[in-house]
């Protein structure tokens, strides 16, 4: 579902929002690196290199996607690169305690 979230978000015409420099990449950042460190909570391994391209991808293909499909949203390298940012962030939670925090919190709320 997040997922698909962040292809709506990407592809309708963007809310009024104020405006803040570099605002936009770090919106582009927080939600790439939000869908990376959930798949860090759910996989391990080669897998998650997998998940990590295809994210990646999807970033580039959304940026393609608004430049040649919507009149509202214009092809920008950089948010493709904020993107890819928020990605490899996301995956080095993976080397990290955080890994798996969220097995954690669910055994310690089982009890």
């Amino acid at each position: 579902m997040a997922v698909l979230a962040v292809v709506v978000v990407s592809l309708v015409p963007p809310p009024p929002l104020p405006s803040a420099p570099g605002g936009d990449k770090l919106g582009h950042f927080l939600a790439y690196f939000v869908l990376m460190a959930a798949a860090v909570q759910l996989h391990g391994g080669r897998v998650l290199v997998a998940i990590a391209v295809a994210l990646a991808a999807l970033g580039l293909g959304l940026e393609f996607a608004q430049g040649a499909l919507t009149s509202t949203r214009q092809f920008d390298l950089r948010d493709a690169l904020a993107n890819t940012l928020g990605v490899l962030a996301g995956l080095a939670l993976a080397i990290t305690p955080a890994a798996h925090s969220l097995v954690r919190l669910e055994r310690c709320l089982r009890g």
